[in-house]
């Protein structure tokens, strides 16, 4: 009776939705595009949702006024009884239509603009989670708080706050329980598929290979790698007693003693900002987060001030990676706001955190490559030049091989000088549109090309599990080419990958399945590892 119609400024967002949902198309088909954008709108919106309450419950938003529930238990927002109080950026024209909105009792429009200007302002401090939204993705927002049925009320009603609350027992890393929760009717139809015979693809690897880590088994793998790496360095540091499932050493023989005590010397030169500790299949960050706990403990025993500490950790010290956007998006938060926790100047938009999600360089348009490194000599133009396009071709497809890519050394200082140093200032012709987006796509290439490239003191993660058989046929070709020892299942191919990230006598936890240990598949493993690591193992 009444065709639902967009006017305005809606009708550009949907023109974007549609060149959008056409761009996934060219490395899939229509469903499948349709269904993955769609899909990643809603979880951006719904991590948005839950970063805005755990910021709220903690008072951590600038404005220090709650935006979805009210102090008072009232089912008014706060940001909608106050809405001027929060000193958003508003236009006369907007001020005029709150006013109105708010005259005819329209709580549901006012808190829907008031969101949405949230979140716009939040893009200065979190940029990574609340990037700009003035797109396709406002288009596909619908919320209510007056909706009894409604996600916002739900959230506010059904999750008791101190459950967000840090200073009563609540903890950062529910994000990560609601995130197995958000992504459990995706598991399913995952393996439902896998009971049919259906390979993985890499759209519905995340869902298949995806588990919350349980908080002793982080507890476990972190003190006994970050851990025992600074205490047998430093044994007077007097850390360990605060550590629950920290493990004593075993006697050893008098010339493993030696060797060992030659290893320490190493460990005792180190300063807390010399650790640099990775989780490579992040999810959503709950590593990271006890891993930040346990270095702000050794900065602090260094005679640190948590302050100073919190912002030398997100600089120095941790780093993450997953294919996964959405798990991305959680655990930049988790990670800052556990930063936040120690730091309350550290959301001022001049720090960020080592965490990113796997992109692919399939979309990137190669043509604009000559419009960069303006300014540089041709010989060192060409270096950076011939670097990129090798970064470049490692990094297509790569949502399928995520963190077990083998990226090549690169003069990544050049390259970051090669793509910011741009012609544009130049008269540019109509295959130059878009620059600015590709010389985005790339800064994010290089930022993840070097974190999957370098060297680690302590690789803790708990990895991807699948058999070689779930595989499609790009994994699998990959991971016989470049893992034939370990080739039968990926937690396997992780085991492999974390050793190569890690540096000659430094740490590696993991979970792993025991089959890696007696199967025959993994005999050649096996002869590897005992080649050259020291492996411990709990159960």
């Amino acid at each position: 009776a009444e065709p639902y119609s967009i006017s305005g400024e809606a009708v550009h967002q949907r023109d974007k939705l549609i060149e959008v949902i056409q761009q996934k198309e060219k490395d899939t088909d229509y469903k499948t595009a349709y269904q993955y954008v769609i899909e990643e709108v809603a979880y951006t919106w719904f991590n948005r949702l839950i970063a805005i309450r755990f910021m709220e419950v903690n008072d951590y938003l600038p404005s220090h006024i709650r935006v979805l529930s009210s102090e008072s238990g009232k089912l008014e927002p706060d940001l909608v009884t106050t809405p001027f109080d929060a000193e958003l950026p508003f236009t006369a024209e907007e001020e005029a239509q709150i006013f109105q909105l708010k005259q005819d009792n329209k709580l549901d429009e006012v808190f829907r603009i008031l969101f949405l200007k949230q979140c716009n302002a939040l893009n200065e401090i979190l940029p990574a989670l609340f990037e700009k939204t003035k797109n396709y993705t406002e288009l596909l927002l619908s919320l209510s708080v007056t909706n009894q049925d409604g996600v916002v009320y739900h959230l506010i009603h059904d999750i008791p706050e101190d459950d967000f609350n840090i200073e009563r027992g609540g903890q950062v890393e529910i994000i990560g329980w609601l995130y197995q929760y958000y992504n459990a009717e995706p598991k399913d139809e995952a393996f439902a598929l896998l009971k049919k015979n259906v390979k993985i693809t890499k759209e519905r690897i995340p869902a298949a290979t995806q588990l919350f880590t349980p908080d002793w088994i982080v507890r476990y793998m972190v003190e006994n790698s970050l851990g025992r790496l600074w205490v047998e360095g430093h044994p007077d540091c007097g850390l360990k007693e605060n550590w629950k499932y920290y493990l004593e050493e075993a006697q050893q023989e008098p010339e493993v003693q030696a060797k060992l005590s030659e290893i320490r010397k190493e460990y005792a030169a180190l300063n807390p900002e010399d650790i640099k500790l990775i989780d490579p299949c992040m999810g959503s960050g709950h590593i990271l987060v006890y891993a930040f706990d346990v270095l702000m403990q050794i900065y602090e025993s260094a005679g640190y001030s948590q302050r100073d500490a919190a912002k030398s950790i997100l600089e120095h010290n941790i780093y993450g990676l997953d294919i996964d956007d959405r798990a991305y998006q959680l655990a930049y938060f988790a990670v800052m706001m556990k930063a936040r926790q120690y730091n309350r100047r550290i959301l001022n938009g001049e720090n960020t955190c080592h965490v990113y999600s796997i992109q692919e360089s399939n979309t990137v348009n190669r043509k604009h490559l000559k419009y960069l490194g303006a300014g540089m000599d041709e010989l060192e133009r060409n270096n950076a030049l011939n670097q990129l396009i090798g970064l470049l071709d490692t990094f297509v497809d790569a949502k399928e091989y995520g963190s077990i890519l083998n990226v090549d050394a690169c003069d990544w200082d050049l390259l970051r000088r090669f793509v910011e140093q741009s012609s544009e200032g130049e008269q540019m012709s109509m295959d130059s549109f878009g620059l600015e987006d590709t010389k985005e796509q790339l800064r994010v290439l290089i930022e993840v090309g070097k974190t999957v490239a370098q060297k680690y003191d302590v690789v803790v993660t708990n990895p991807p599990y699948m058999g070689s058989s779930s595989m499609d046929v790009k994994l699998s070709d990959f991971v016989k080419k470049n893992y034939p020892d370990s080739k039968a299942d990926l937690f396997a191919v992780f085991i492999e990958r974390c050793g190569a990230m890690t540096a000659q006598n430094r740490y590696q936890a993991m979970i792993t399945q025991h089959s890696w240990m007696f199967l025959s598949s993994f005999e050649k493993l096996r002869e590897k590892l005992l080649q050259k690591d020291t492996v411990n193992m709990a159960h």
